[in-house]
């Protein structure tokens, strides 16, 4: 039994913008968030987010998340994206 578990993958439930998305994810970068987000985004990488979040894991459980970031995933983390603009 120990072995099936092994090649699953945990599927935990944020939020962003309101939003449930159901990922299989240990971490999840600032593109995997944008893009859930806004599905258009990888069509149009020059457009500029705001990626903050919430209840997040350990010593950190607020902040906000840059391009080329990533951050460990939590059951019931809430993120907020919002377009800033261009870059």
């Amino acid at each position: 039994m120990a072995n099936e578990e092994k090649g699953k993958k945990k599927v935990v439930t944020i939020i962003i913008d309101g939003t449930p998305y159901e990922v299989e994810k240990d971490d999840m970068t600032y593109v995997d968030l944008v893009t859930l987000a806004d599905p258009e985004y990888p069509q149009h990488p020059e457009t500029t987010y705001s990626v903050t979040y919430k209840r997040g894991q350990g010593n950190k459980p607020e902040g906000t998340l840059s391009r080329g970031g990533s951050v460990k995933i939590k059951e019931g983390m809430v993120f907020n994206v919002s377009r800033t603009g261009q870059s």
